[in-house]
This record gives structure tokens, C-alpha cells and sequence, in this order.
């Protein structure tokens, strides 16, 4: 397995290219920037809108939240798109995300196993349903313990939207700074949500090689 753990190229301050060649594209998207257009004037400003004024065959595979930070693969034709989007499908991606979640986790490790579900009463809030919601999984294991906080390592087996801060307010240990599952304590204590997508491995669409890339997590 190759490691690559170096910014390649730098683009400003916004997002960093952390590699590319002519199938894939892997950048490290910052807090506060959509992956993709939104509806509305107000949201088209978007990681994929600015790789595009780079490379214009840039093609979309997965997403992040607009405010957690971390690594993103891209495409650059529609083979390598269908590929990796299969790999996706067939969990063959592993992600390792990294957060700071309030309180202190009296376990060192475990997995939290809760079907979410999109709450249209609530938008855009998503809610652990055992009737209806779609399976959802995700490990986690404690890195540290803080004053207030607890650093741990978490690693959807699904991808599920907002899983990770849903899974984490259902353990009782909201991220902090998140704005709509944590309580005004843990998002006074982070001015940002506290959640980073830090390492991604998948296999070259190409040469099938494993590739694993790390941006380390900026809190």
C-alpha cells in the first residue's frame, strides 16, 4: 500500500491538492465550503465550482458535510468515476474521520448500530428511526480524554447523511460546534464543527493499486 501524506500542489487557502494524475483528483476540503452546489444564489460557491476552473473533467463521487473538513477523491473521466463510485457501493473505501465530542466517553471503544432516517418536520435534521430509517454503523475508539471533551477516531461502515453526528448526540457525546445535534454547551466550547474527515483509502481506478491519503486534522 502506497502512503502519501503531502500537499502536492497549493491552491490558495481554501483547499489543498493533496494528489492528482489523469484519473483521479484527492483534495482536502476546509470547514464552511459545500462540496457541491446548493439551491440558491448564496450556494454556489462549492469545492467541485473551483476544482472545475482547475480541471475542467473533474467529476463528483462522494460528499462531505459544508462544515467538516477532510479528504475527498474526485474523478476525471467516467471510468475512473464508475470505479470508484462501485468501490464506494461494495465498501470498499475505507474512511477514518477524527472528532472532538463533548463529555467524556467512559468506554475506550465500541459501535454504535442506529437505522437514520431525514426528518422532513425538521430540515435538515436527521433522526435514528428502528422502523423506517436505513441501516446505518459506525466503530469508534477514544484517543484522548480532555477537560470537557474526549478526541476519538470514528469509522462509518455506512454512509449515511449526517450519520456520524447523528451516532455520536445518540451516544450522548454531540460533536462540538455542531449547530444542530449539540446542545449550547458543546457549541460554545469549538468555533467550528469539531468533525475531519483525516484518512481515505481506496484502489486506483487504473493501475488497482491501494492508495491511502491522510490531511491531519486542523483542531
Amino acid at each position: 500500500m502506497r502512503f502519501i501524506f503531502k500537499t502536492i500542489k497549493r491552491v490558495s487557502l481554501d483547499y489543498s491538492i493533496l494528489f492528482c494524475d489523469d484519473d483521479v483528483l484527492v483534495v482536502g476540503k476546509p470547514a464552511g465550503l459545500l462540496t457541491v452546489r446548493g439551491k440558491g444564489a448564496e450556494k454556489q460557491d462549492c469545492l467541485h465550482a473551483r476544482l472545475q476552473a482547475q480541471f475542467d473533467d473533474v467529476r463528483i463521487i462522494h460528499r462531505l458535510d459544508q462544515d467538516t473538513s477532510g479528504v475527498l477523491v474526485f474523478a476525471r473521466n467516467l471510468s475512473s468515476q464508475q470505479h470508484i463510485n462501485k468501490q464506494f457501493e461494495l465498501r470498499q473505501v475505507n474512511k477514518h474521520y477524527i472528532a472532538l465530542v463533548y463529555g467524556h466517553i467512559a468506554q475506550m471503544q465500541g459501535e454504535i448500530d442506529a437505522p437514520l432516517r431525514y426528518d422532513p418536520t425538521q430540515p435538515p435534521l436527521h433522526i435514528v428511526d428502528y422502523e423506517t430509517g436505513q441501516h446505518a454503523l459506525t466503530q469508534w475508539q477514544v484517543l484522548s480524554r480532555h477537560s470537557k471533551s474526549t478526541r476519538v477516531l470514528l469509522k462509518p461502515i455506512t454512509g449515511r447523511s449526517h450519520q456520524l453526528r447523528v451516532h455520536m448526540q445518540t451516544l450522548g457525546h454531540p460533536i462540538l460546534g455542531d449547530t444542530l445535534y449539540a446542545p449550547p454547551e458543546a457549541i460554545l466550547l469549538s468555533p467550528r464543527l469539531c468533525l475531519h474527515a483525516e484518512t481515505l483509502e481506496f484502489t486506483h481506478p487504473l493501475h488497482l493499486e491501494p492508495l491511502r491519503f491522510s490531511w491531519p486534522a486542523p483542531f
